[in-house]
């Protein structure tokens, strides 16, 4: 039977709050969800699937990020302005008995948090790898190659990359490249805008290069 399950993604991602990364593993590249939920709680943030100490730290960052943001990416009604108040969110990578670290987790991260507050679906055909700072700058990561390979393996059809990690993508063979829709990011807004169907609903991209570009912002961000 064959190994991948060209519906298995658009089956995982069918409600919010999932999204679709990209790890390394000593195997090769490997897609990993990440999947994240709200139950009534006391503020608190829940992480299972055998994550070691880089991840969790990721999980923390991102949930940080997405919580300042709350009004820019249109996440709660105008008079909220803390999306735990009476809630816990429990984060949980699948395949619990594989242990999973490393610094390419971020953007992931906070794609599932935004899926689930905004209650929109991430694109199923759409794979992501990289990490974020605090101030949500997009980070290069490392196997790129390998990760771009199992997304083609997997049917993924948008990859979306940090743009440091261009220059890697020389090592991926030009079949397999073709068959992909590299898309780039170098802010966690970019990530955003690609993730979900018809962009984030969210004027923050275009707020934040007005701002660093003195120019008024027009256009999607760049492709390849």
């Amino acid at each position: 039977p064959p190994r991948f399950d060209d519906q298995e993604a658009a089956d995982r991602v069918a409600t919010p709050g999932v999204s679709v990364g990209l790890v390394w593993t000593a195997f090769g590249g490997e897609v990993q969800f990440v999947e994240a939920t709200s139950v009534v709680g006391n503020g608190e943030l829940h992480l299972t699937g055998q994550l070691g100490d880089v991840i969790k730290e990721s999980a923390q960052i991102a949930l940080t990020w997405v919580r300042a943001r709350v009004a820019d990416l249109k996440l709660a009604a105008a008079e909220e302005t803390d999306l735990l108040q009476g809630k816990d969110i429990h984060i949980h990578f699948p395949a619990g008995a594989v242990p999973k670290d490393g610094p390419s987790a971020g953007v992931t991260l906070v794609t599932a948090l935004v899926s689930l507050f905004s209650q929109k679906n991430v694109r199923a055909d759409t794979a992501m790898t990289g990490e974020m700072t605090l101030r949500g700058l997009v980070l290069p990561v490392g196997g790129v190659k390998d990760k771009v390979l199992a997304a083609h393996r997997y049917g993924i059809k948008r990859v979306i990359l940090p743009e440091r990690n261009l220059k890697d993508l020389v090592e991926v063979p030009a079949d397999v490249l073709s068959s992909l829709e590299i898309l780039v990011a170098k802010r966690m807004e970019d990530v955003l805008e690609h993730a979900f169907d018809g962009g984030c609903d969210s004027n923050l991209t275009c707020c934040l290069w007005e701002h660093v570009n003195e120019v008024s912002c027009s256009g999607p961000a760049k492709r390849i």
